[in-house]
C-alpha cells in the first residue's frame, strides 16, 4: 500500500476530535475515501459515517477488513485501552494507535505514577490505594487542597480537587464507595495540589523518535472564571504564549523523551500521539497525567496549525520512519470555544434543531461534537455540541472571530463560556 494510489481511511470515534481528525486527513491528496464509525453530523459532509459504535472492536475489523481500509486513526480513549490496535495489528490491519498495554499509561493513572516514579518523570507526590479504609486514614493526614484521582477512565472527570480535608472525604467516598466512575473507582491516587499554569503538551512518536507538536491550553470548568463543575473541556488555545523555546526543551527532553524511553524499556513500545497534562510552576514542568490520544478540545485548535501531511504522519509512525520526517506548524494562533447544552455536564436534553451555521465567516472553522442528521437537518445529540474555531496571527485576533461568529449560532439551551483565552496571569 505504502505510496501506491489513494488510500482508504477509517476514524473511529463520534466527538469534535474525530471531525477535526476527518478534516485534516481529507486535506491530504493521499486519501480517497474516509469511513468514520459512528461520527456526527459534521463528519456527514466529508466522509461516509457508519452506524458502528467506537467500542465494538469486532464490526470495526470487520468492515475495516471487508472495505480495504488502508488505516485506521482511533480517536478516544476506550477503544486503545480495549485492544483495539492488539486486534487489528493481529488481523494484520494498520492502525494509529497505541496498544492495550501502552495506553496503560492513560487507562490506569496508578501505572502512569508508578512509571514517572520509577524513571525520574517530574510530578506531584501521591500515594495509591485500593483499600477505602486505609485511603480515609491516609487523606485526613493531608493538608488541603488535596487531589484525589480515580484511577481508570472517568471522561476526563474523574478528577477531584478538595480544598478541605471533609470535602476531599466526599471525594473518595464518591469515587470508591458510591462508584460515581464505576471500576474507575476501584483505585485511587490522593495527590499533593501542585499550582502554576496549566498546559496539554502533544508529541507524535514511533516508539524512538519524539517530534513535538503545537502545545495547548484548554478550560475544564463549565463556567467563566473557572466556575461550576468539571467537563470534558469547554474551549482551548494554541499555542501558550508562556512556552517558550527553553520551556519547549525542558518539556522534550526531561519528561516526553525520557516517557517514551521509560515505556520501551518496560516492554510497551509506545506508537501513537502522547498527551501530557502539565503544570508549569516557576518554568518547571510536573505531570499532572498522561493521555494516550489527541486531546478533546485540544485538536481542534493544534491540528489546523499543522502543515505537514498528517496521513505521511501517521504512517511514518506505524513505518518506524518518523525521523525522517520532518514536521512543520504554522506560526499563527488558534481559538476553540465549545457550545454546549443546556444543563451539561449534568442531564441534559437533545434533539434541538441548531441554527446559523451557514451564516458564519468563511475563515471561521465549526467542528462537530454532538450532533446528528434528522430528515436533513442538524440537531444536538450530546452534551458537548460544537467546537467554533477561530485562526489567527494572534491569539487575541483569533479569539475576536471566534467571539464575532459564536453568537450566530443557536439551539435551544446552548451555553458557552465568554472568557476562553481572554489570557490572564496563570494561564
Amino acid at each position: 500500500m505504502r505510496g501506491v494510489g489513494r488510500i482508504k481511511i477509517l476514524v473511529i470515534g463520534g466527538g469534535g476530535r474525530e471531525h477535526t481528525l476527518v478534516w485534516k486527513l481529507a486535506q491530504s491528496p493521499k486519501v480517497n475515501e474516509i469511513y468514520v464509525a459512528p461520527g456526527n453530523a459534521g463528519t456527514a459532509h466529508i466522509a461516509r459515517n457508519l452506524d458502528i459504535k467506537p467500542d465494538d472492536i469486532e464490526a470495526l475489523a470487520k468492515i475495516a477488513s471487508e472495505k480495504n481500509i488502508d488505516l485506521t486513526v482511533v480517536g478516544p480513549e476506550t477503544p486503545l485501552a480495549e485492544g483495539i490496535a492488539d486486534q487489528f495489528l493481529i488481523r494484520g490491519l494498520q492502525i494509529f494507535g497505541p496498544t492495550k498495554q501502552a495506553t496503560e499509561i492513560e487507562s490506569s493513572k496508578v501505572f502512569a505514577k508508578e512509571l514517572m516514579q520509577k524513571y525520574n518523570i517530574p510530578c506531584a507526590k501521591s500515594a495509591s490505594f485500593s483499600d477505602y479504609n486505609k485511603a480515609l486514614d491516609y487523606v485526613k493526614q493531608q493538608k488541603p487542597p488535596i487531589v484525589v484521582k480515580a484511577d481508570g477512565l472517568a471522561a476526563g472527570k474523574g478528577v477531584i480537587l478538595a480544598d478541605s480535608v471533609p470535602k476531599a472525604l466526599e471525594a473518595l467516598a464518591l469515587i470508591m464507595e458510591t462508584k460515581a466512575f464505576g471500576a474507575a473507582g476501584d483505585r485511587v491516587i490522593i495527590e499533593e495540589y501542585l499550582s502554576g499554569r496549566e498546559m496539554s503538551t502533544f508529541a507524535f512518536t514511533d516508539g524512538q523518535t519524539i517530534i513535538p507538536m503545537t502545545s495547548a491550553c484548554d478550560y475544564k470548568p463549565a463556567f467563566d472564571g473557572d466556575r461550576g463543575p468539571n467537563t470534558g473541556g469547554m474551549g482551548s488555545y494554541s499555542p501558550p504564549p508562556f512556552l517558550s523555546a527553553a520551556l519547549a526543551k525542558t518539556v522534550k527532553e526531561k519528561i516526553m523523551e525520557p516517557t517514551v524511553k521509560a515505556m520501551h524499556d518496560e516492554g510497551r513500545a509506545y506508537r501513537g500521539v502522547l498527551y501530557g497534562g502539565l503544570m508549569i510552576s516557576d518554568s518547571n514542568p510536573r505531570v499532572l497525567e498522561f493521555n494516550a490520544r489527541f486531546g478533546d478540545p485540544e485538536a481542534q485548535v493544534t491540528l489546523p496549525l499543522l502543515q505537514t501531511d498528517l496521513v505521511d504522519i501517521m504512517l511514518a509512525v506505524n513505518d518506524n520512519k518518523l525521523g525522517n520526517l520532518k514536521v512543520e506548524w504554522s506560526r499563527d494562533a488558534c481559538v476553540g470555544v465549545v457550545m454546549a447544552s443546556g444543563g451539561y455536564p449534568a442531564s441534559y436534553k437533545t434533539g434541538f434543531p441548531i441554527s446559523g451555521l451557514d451564516d458564519l465567516d468563511k475563515d471561521i472553522m465549526v467542528f462537530h461534537a454532538g450532533t446528528r442528521l434528522e430528515s436533513g437537518k442538524v440537531v444536538t445529540s450530546g452534551g458537548r455540541v460544537l467546537a467554533v474555531v477561530g485562526r489567527g496571527k494572534t491569539i487575541a485576533e483569533a479569539r475576536e472571530k471566534v467571539y464575532n461568529n459564536i453568537g450566530r449560532i443557536n439551539f435551544e439551551g446552548c451555553h458557552y463560556r465568554k472568557d476562553i483565552a481572554l489570557i490572564k496571569e496563570g494561564r
